[in-house]
């Protein structure tokens, strides 16, 4: 998979500043979920481009999926790590479940 491109990095970063507003999380949480070395913003999106780079534009959504899943049940005070075989069925859908479902129907067509 090829890089991002500097046009595709500033949307990454932008929808992350974005996203992290929205879910009042900072960038000291996302640095923790992605177990990053350092919680500045470039630090971040090289670590978010890897996965890119390894596992497509689908993986990366899956992994940001997770990641605002892990923040939904540690705000209910659920213990992320006891809620493994919860279904994301169960759990209201959010932006980025959205975005993942619209990539998975696009690679079907």
């Amino acid at each position: 998979m090829p890089s991002l491109s500097t046009d595709q990095r500033e949307d990454l970063q932008s929808f992350l500043k974005d996203w992290l507003r929205h879910a009042g999380r900072n960038q000291a949480d996302l640095r923790r979920a992605l177990r990053a070395a350092s919680i500045r913003m470039p630090v971040l999106v090289d670590v978010l481009e890897q996965i890119h780079h390894t596992d497509g534009l689908t993986g990366l959504a899956e992994r940001l999926c997770g990641i605002e899943e892990l923040w939904q049940q540690e705000d209910q005070g659920e213990d992320p790590q006891a809620a493994v075989g919860h279904s994301a069925l169960d759990d209201q859908l959010g932006e980025l479940d959205l975005l993942l479902q619209e990539i998975r129907g696009d690679r079907q067509l």
